[in-house]
């Protein structure tokens, strides 16, 4: 299984036609694009499955919401999902869009909630060489950078320490692992293999994230 040439190929299109008229006209060529990445994602899921709990999967609509952007296009040229890891002792989600010429995946926490962000940089400040390990990991440098993607902060979160010496880690608003793919990967036979290989290496990083947010800093469970 494999993404389709002609599914590329709607989404090129669409990018350079994003526009309700042209849609309409080519709505069997989405239908048929949308059912060939529902297989994608569907078999991206069994993967994870095969190594991990998920509890929930969340196809996006290619629909816009335009009321608030500046940029009116209706229509998203990708596709893109979700999955959820199952429960309250394991935390933490992966992502996959197929995009021509900007596809990539990614998992972690992106824009965690208040309380959770706080207990991640708690953790950082107290010891951070738990979350260097992962950065140093052979697996994680080799398909993620060593590096956690996300948005941050100038300077130290209010609270902490500018001069602390993990003040790039806690300056982080979100602690995400991404893999960008070529085209050519994406159509290539083994982008499913790949996928798979990429969220197995997540794993490392997901255990210690999950292990910090359902434990206070004394190490007692919070279940």
């Amino acid at each position: 299984m494999h993404i389709e040439k002609t599914t590329y190929k709607f989404l090129k299109d669409l990018k350079e036609n994003n526009n309700r008229d042209w849609f309409a006209a080519h709505k069997p060529d989405f239908t048929i694009a949308q059912n060939n990445a529902k297989e994608i994602y569907a078999a991206v899921r069994e993967g994870l499955e095969q190594h991990d709990e998920i509890d929930k999967f969340k196809l996006f609509r290619i629909y816009r919401d335009v009321r608030f952007s500046k940029d009116k296009t209706p229509y998203k040229p990708h596709f893109a999902g979700s999955f959820s890891r199952s429960g309250k002792h394991l935390r933490g989600g992966y992502y996959l869009r197929i995009r021509p010429g900007e596809s990539f995946l990614a998992g972690g926490f992106w824009e965690p909630n208040k309380e959770d962000l706080l207990r991640i940089r708690k953790e950082i400040e107290q010891d951070d060489s738990e979350f260097r390990d992962i950065l140093k990991d052979k697996n994680y440098i080799k398909y993620f950078g060593g590096k956690f993607e996300g948005d941050e902060l100038k300077t130290a979160p209010r609270g902490f320490d500018k001069e602390h010496p993990a003040v790039d880690l806690l300056r982080k608003k979100g602690y995400i692992a991404v893999r960008n793919f070529t085209d050519e990967q994406v159509l290539s036979e083994n982008f499913l293999s790949e996928i798979n290989k990429s969220f197995i290496a997540l794993r490392p990083f997901f255990n210690l994230m999950s292990d910090v947010l359902t434990t206070n800093l004394n190490g007692e469970s919070l279940l």
